[in-house]
């Protein structure tokens, strides 16, 4: 992917090809999962709605920013996975990669039913779990979230992940800092700040796996 440094407005799906190198059928598949969401989100809330006309800046390539920071990664786990974002997405990208597997995680059962539904329409390389993120035990290379919960809470339901050696991306927004500290009152934790590519606002935040609180 490009210098991700810099927001880029407007991205549509030939931008969005453009600067990750997604395949045509990817974003044929990122556009059957856009048109998916736009019709789940008229009967439950999956995203804000005014999100939905900036698909591909603030929701595709919003998630496929976290692809280049782990190129080895083939298995995620998405925690609170909600509409599928980040993890449909990654999953999309991963679709022809060996092994490529990723874990769409969250104990609402309505927006399950919505990313088994997606998840069969692509064929995607993922399983749906209906469940609370921390009473899992699954191995993965990266675990992630998106919108889930402040950094103090995410880190406590992404410990069985780091435990088994997996590293965390979260996509955050502005208060990343903020949240850093308030976490650190109750976590030790080393943590990489990183720019995003959708959004000048938002950060990304690389933890690794090495410790974490007891």
């Amino acid at each position: 992917m490009a210098d991700q440094t810099r927001p880029r407005d407007p991205v549509d799906a030939r931008a969005f090809q453009n600067l990750t190198g997604a395949s045509d059928q990817a974003i044929a598949d990122l556009d059957r999962y856009r048109q998916m969401l736009e019709a789940g989100n008229a009967v439950m809330n999956l995203v804000g709605p005014a999100s939905l006309p900036d698909f591909w800046n603030r929701h595709a390539l919003d998630s496929a920013q976290l692809l280049p920071l782990a190129p080895d990664a083939r298995v995620w786990a998405d925690l609170g996975a909600g509409a599928g974002l980040p993890g449909v997405v990654l999953a999309v990208l991963l679709k022809e990669a060996p092994e490529a597997k990723v874990w769409l995680i969250d104990s609402q059962t309505k927006r399950c039913r919505f990313l088994s539904d997606v998840v069969s329409a692509l064929s995607l390389p993922a399983e749906v779990v209906n469940a609370r993120a921390e009473s899992l035990s699954i191995k993965a290379d990266v675990v992630t979230a998106r919108a889930c919960a402040p950094l103090d809470r995410l880190l406590q339901f992404a410990e069985p992940y780091r435990r088994r050696g997996a590293e965390a991306l979260f996509l955050k927004g502005e208060k990343a800092e903020d949240e850093i500290a308030e976490a650190r009152r109750h976590h030790r934790f080393d943590a990489e700040v990183l720019p995003s590519a959708s959004d000048p606002r938002g950060r990304i935040l690389r933890i690794r796996s090495r410790q974490v609180a007891a």
